[in-house]
């Protein structure tokens, strides 16, 4: 089934949920209001629509291939790149003195989201590579950033992140690759990374890899981990492309989805040592690849909204054309299309509130990056990163787990025809299946809101924002309409199972931290939820006044249904939440660990 962008509600969020002209406010976005948005956006969808989106089930069938070091993706892969890159769309918002657009996150997150719902494989090379970018622009030497950052940007050459070794997935502390400093100040890097994304192939002339590894007689743990940019070809001073370095493609994985993209083992150093260079300080590494790994975080939580997106426009598609049975309220007196069936509806209105809210989560969580880096105010800088980064782990957690939940309805609105490879519906489950996982699991985003984003203030900034969904249900409070009343009932509940968990954390996780943890992930979807459900109240309130002077009549009372709906059957689930992480922690570490 082809696919099309939602671009209408990207705009809805971006001018009435983000502000947009309150973003092109910013010093430097000053062309960045609107009008650029839907300029933007219009065309970012015709060229994923038309060019990317077409190779998605052609990358799942004929996926990237390896043989003697030498990695050739899917057919029409390298096109398809080679138009992305003369489109710009690599340096969307980047800096300016680099090559790039300089446009705001607000406006670069709806492109990101459609590149990745038209081609979750061909999209994860670009998020590399913005990576890659973010780290350099933080801590690259004026050296570095001029002999990489504007190839980096332009798209001509890609990045990746090299982090995991055979023992040392998520645990970076057991870290085995060594640099040794050599007297030109270079160093030489040797050891083996695994699971790296796009790490070899032939869109692009040069791979740029950021990896860490450690300095001889650096302290153990994660305080000796430096950060090193390894470049597949070495770069000379007049920036020509010189000779292979030391690091090869030795195989690629064979995986349940994404099978398009080639996930990488690299050897470093097999023939003298890989040629690499310090990026900032030695044993600053982890500090740096952080700055990588909350981009990337980011990303990853708007491919689980991506790839949400076009499986629930393939179920919707399927569920209008299907036909069986009458309706069970006798409306077709013959067997019709299952979208007449109530329990259809529900799962298709489950799909579609749970993606259309956490596009609303993430839109304003990218407008509040722009304000964090921008406004010319330091204390609104401040508690914008401090909003911003306590939704970086609900938008890569909630927004992926999500993902999983819907692209599986997908599937069972197709019924039988959904495990049938041929209708497509699989792939997006399958393909889904990863993102819960890599760039930091479930988990690892719960143990970060837990420790550093609410137990590390006792809560503060949890609490602000638990202030701002109240101000909302003030402003539900003021209107008389049925769905506003519902989605004011639910939203209060959620809020206050919010809030008791936030006191129930803070106040256990230092005392009690098997307490804490044991309702971390509980935690995540529980505010996930919440926040979600919060920027589809803030939906509801915006469609309503729309409604009123009479523009789009249809789609604002689609927005309003979508905002109960979600209130009534997803956020109504907050209490329970709440129950299970403050009256259930002791349960899930009773049982002996010799009883598993």
């Amino acid at each position: 089934m082809s696919y099309k962008a939602p671009v209408k509600d990207m705009l809805f969020n971006i001018r009435h949920l983000a502000n947009i002209d309150e973003v092109a406010k910013l010093p430097g976005f000053e062309e960045a209001g609107f009008d650029t948005a839907a300029a933007v956006l219009e065309e970012c969808a015709k060229f994923n629509e038309g060019v990317v989106a077409p190779l998605n089930v052609a990358g799942d069938k004929n996926p990237s291939s390896w043989k003697d070091g030498v990695v050739t993706t899917t057919p029409g892969f390298k096109d398809a790149y080679k138009q992305f890159m003369e489109g710009g769309w690599q340096g969307i918002q980047h800096p300016q003195d680099f090559g790039g657009q300089g446009l705001p996150k607000t406006i670069g997150a709806s492109c990101g989201e459609m590149l990745n719902s038209a081609n979750l494989s061909f999209s994860l090379c670009p998020l590399l590579t913005d990576g890659a970018i973010e780290a350099l622009l933080t801590a690259g030497s004026d050296e570095l950033k001029a002999t990489y950052l504007e190839k980096l940007i332009s798209g001509e050459w890609t990045g990746t992140m090299n982090l995991t070794e055979p023992q040392a997935g998520s645990d970076l502390s057991l870290v085995r690759t060594r640099a040794e400093p050599q007297p030109d100040g270079t160093y030489k890097v040797f050891g083996t990374k695994i699971f790296i994304t796009y790490g070899e192939h032939d869109m692009a002339k040069n791979i740029v890899h950021l990896v860490l590894a450690r300095v001889q007689g650096a302290p153990e743990g994660v305080k000796g981990i430096s950060l090193f940019v390894v470049p597949k070809f070495m770069v000379g001073k007049d920036g020509s492309l010189g000779a292979r370095n030391d690091v090869h493609c030795v195989s690629i994985e064979h995986k349940l989805g994404i099978k398009a993209s080639p996930t990488a083992v690299l050897q470093f150093g097999d023939h003298g040592g890989a040629v690499g260079y310090l990026v900032g300080e030695e044993n600053r590494g982890l500090e740096y690849m952080f700055i990588m790994m909350n981009a990337a975080r980011y990303a990853v939580g708007m491919q689980g909204i991506a790839v949400a997106e076009r499986a629930y426009q393939q179920a919707a598609a399927f569920a209008k054309e299907r036909i069986q049975s009458r309706p069970v309220d006798g409306s077709i007196n013959k067997s019709a299309p299952i979208v007449h069936h109530p329990d259809v509806r529900r799962m298709l209105m489950t799909m579609r509130s749970l993606t259309e809210g956490c596009r609303a989560m993430a839109t304003v969580a990218a407008a509040a990056y722009d304000a964090a880096h921008h406004h010319p105010d330091a204390d609104v800088r401040k508690q914008n990163q401090a909003f911003y980064e306590f939704m970086v782990p609900l938008v890569k957690g909630y927004s992926t787990e999500m993902s999983v939940e819907v692209t599986s309805l997908g599937v069972q609105v197709h019924g039988g025809m959904g495990f049938i490879e041929e209708t497509g519906a699989a792939q997006h489950y399958r393909d889904s299946r990863i993102l819960p996982i890599y760039e930091g699991t479930t988990a690892i985003q719960a143990n970060d809101l837990v420790g550093r984003k609410t137990a590390r203030d006792g809560g503060a900034t949890a609490r602000a924002i638990a202030a701002q969904v109240e101000k909302t249900e003030g402003e539900l409070a003021k209107r008389n309409s049925p769905a506003a009343k519902a989605v004011l009932k639910r939203l209060s509940a959620a809020r206050k199972a919010f809030s008791d968990v936030v006191d129930f954390i803070a106040s256990n996780t230092k005392s009690s931290p098997n307490a804490a943890f044991a309702g971390s992930v509980p935690y995540l979807l529980l505010a996930g939820n919440l926040v979600a459900g919060w920027q589809l109240a803030r939906s509801l309130l915006a469609a309503e006044d729309l409604a009123a002077k009479g523009e789009d009549k249809a789609f604002m009372q689609a927005k309003v249904i979508t905002a109960r709906f979600y209130a009534d059957h997803i956020l109504s689930k907050a209490p329970a939440a709440r129950d299970a992480i403050v009256d259930g922690a002791e349960s899930v570490t009773a049982l002996p660990v010799d009883a598993f």
